[in-house]
């Protein structure tokens, strides 16, 4: 990195890094506990709640969203085939469009890492405060509580990712086993105790319910945030040109199956208007099937352990990318630096302090979580987007490896996937679309100031090989 300044009209050239080490830490294990670790966060433990304002047609939205995040995860299988480096949605739009496209995904991404962090903390602490009620007999329910627990929440996952990977894989492997477990067995008993009285009108908003598939859509699409967690991750997988596909179809499956499930369940058994107001929906509903208080505390342990396990997950991903961005000179040089334990320190510190200050800015709103989440979506979809469209881009050009025999059906399911992406971005809202549209721009500045930095003018020609 760091080349002189170009003559006059001349461009310099730069491949970006595809090069992976084969003996990366993770194998196909920890890549799908990686996948499952970070997309189950606390989202899926507060949705039933979140999802109950839309009616049952948010049921419809939560299919939608399923197929389109199943879509996905194949495409990112795809190019990790085809482009197996760090950096994921990064490096692929990069090699397809050029560099500032590289760039532009890289800070939406880290945009949506460090926010959507904040929206995962929001859900922690309200399984917190629950469990805290109900064991010790303490309220926290505050504001200013509630903002203390979810720092505490956000810095102890920073703690664990600065000590290395080793540590963060065997604690993410843990809490994802701890986790799964127990909402499989609500999303599966839970359909025994169904009472058809309880899921509320089918479409619970003042608007038509076309609106309120899209909004509870974008809603849903948080939950599914962390497909693309394996291709990001690519230099730390074992054989990625293999891992990365059969870890993200197969981690998604999983959570599909276990989303819609639970989902179900804990709207059959906890009435509508008790639900949309629930700060602990899983912890309701357990106590509903078998009575007293035994069962929702136990679940709020889990949200509590799978909210760690998220931010683990994310507090990597959260330094991981602006790593790649910065390798290839398109981020500030400090966030390609690596500590002795070989993390990215300063885009740990980084994320961690710019999500803690996110916490309090949704604390200051009416609805913390949807804030948040709305936002984190919107953000969530410009990489998707282009990520899906450099898989079009290979198979209409023939530029990277095509297999032939498959291309219809792999064109198929990357127009699915970019179409998707489009429904996404529409069903943020107005005011989500219009504060990340903003938060992208401010990245335009950074570009500037990293160009300048380097000595160079206009876009640099990005060959791949």
């Amino acid at each position: 990195m760091g080349e002189p300044r170009p003559p006059e009209g001349g461009v310099t050239t730069a491949t970006p890094t595809e090069t992976t080490p084969s003996s990366g830490g993770l194998g196909l294990g920890s890549a799908i506990a990686l996948i499952i670790g970070n997309v189950v966060g606390t989202g899926i433990f507060l949705l039933p709640a979140s999802l109950a304002a839309f009616g049952t047609v948010s049921l419809i939205a939560m299919v939608v969203v399923t197929i389109g995040a199943i879509a996905m995860a194949m495409v990112f299988g795809k190019l990790g085939e085809r482009i197996p480096a760090g950096g994921g949605p990064y490096a692929y739009a990069r090699s397809a469009f050029g560099e500032f496209a590289g760039f532009w995904n890289a800070w939406s991404f880290w945009l949506t890492a460090w926010i959507g962090n904040a929206a995962i903390a929001v859900a922690w602490v309200g399984y917190v405060q629950y469990f805290a009620q109900q064991v010790f007999g303490v309220n926290w329910n505050s504001v200013p509580a509630a903002i203390v627990i979810g720092l505490v929440g956000l810095w102890i996952p920073a703690v664990v990712n600065l000590m290395g990977a080793r540590n963060m894989a065997a604690f993410q492997l843990v809490t994802t086993i701890l986790k799964f477990a127990p909402l499989l067995f609500v999303g599966i008993i839970g359909l025994f105790f169904i009472q058809g009285a309880n899921f509320g009108a089918f479409n619970a908003t003042d608007g038509n319910w076309v609106g309120a598939i899209s909004m509870a859509g974008a809603v849903a699409l948080f939950i599914y945030s962390g497909v693309e967690s394996v291709s990001i991750a690519a230099e730390k997988i074992r054989n990625p040109e293999r891992n990365i596909g059969r870890a993200s179809v197969i981690g998604v499956l999983a959570c599909a199956v276990l989303y819609i499930l639970s989902t179900v369940a804990v709207m059959g058994t906890v009435p509508h208007d008790r639900l949309v107001n629930s700060t602990a929906p899983f912890a309701d509903a357990l106590n509903n099937m078998f009575g007293g208080s035994a069962g929702g505390i136990l679940m709020a342990a889990c949200a509590i352990i799978s909210g760690i396990g998220a931010l683990n997950g994310w507090t990597m991903l959260v330094a991981e990318m602006p790593l790649a961005a910065a390798k290839d000179g398109m981020f500030p040089p400090v966030f390609g630096r690596v500590s002795r334990r070989g993390v990215p320190a300063a885009g740990i510190l980084a994320g961690t302090v710019l999500t803690s200050v996110m916490l309090l800015v949704g604390y200051a709103s009416e609805n913390a979580f949807n804030t948040i989440v709305l936002l984190a979506s919107f953000t969530t979809v410009i990489p998707y987007f282009f990520s899906a469209a450099a898989q079009i881009f290979w198979l209409a050009t023939g530029g990277r490896l095509v297999d032939k025999r498959r291309l219809a059906r792999d064109m198929i399911i990357a127009v699915v996937a970019l179409l998707f992406a489009f429904w996404m971005a529409f069903g943020s809202g107005a005011e989500a679309v219009l504060g990340g549209t903003l938060m992208l721009l401010v990245g335009v500045p950074v570009y500037i100031w990293v160009k300048s930095k380097r000595g160079e003018y206009g876009p640099r020609d990005v060959r791949v090989s």
